[in-house]
């Protein structure tokens, strides 16, 4: 069973996972002008990201509490952010050709 302090942590793990996975996603969707490069990226380079921030958050941190077992874990804190954070840069983000970049400082 989650603690109400565990559970917070849970939540905090969410909310930065899904933050974390809106932020590689757009960054896969801007560099990478194949169609489906920026979704398979997003999907397994976000993946490792989030892996390896929860190895971080909740290993060397202690944030986020005991959901019984892995699978729970990883559904909850890797698979439910990854799926929300590509959600959010899709469908309410603007699409990267509609946004007007400045110029380049080189040039």
């Amino acid at each position: 069973m989650v603690s109400t302090v565990g559970l917070v942590g849970i939540v905090v793990l969410v909310v930065v996972h899904t933050a974390l996975a809106a932020v590689v996603t757009r960054l896969c969707r801007n560099r990478l002008d194949t169609a489906w490069g920026g979704a398979i990226y997003a999907a397994l380079g976000g993946g490792f990201v989030l892996f390896a921030s929860t190895l971080v958050l909740s290993g060397i941190f202690g944030i986020g509490g005991d959901l019984g077992s892995r699978y729970a874990t990883v559904l909850v804190v890797i698979a439910a952010p990854l799926v929300l954070g590509i959600t959010v840069d899709y469908f309410w983000m603007p699409s990267p050709e509609e946004v007007d970049l400045p110029e380049s400082l080189d040039s």
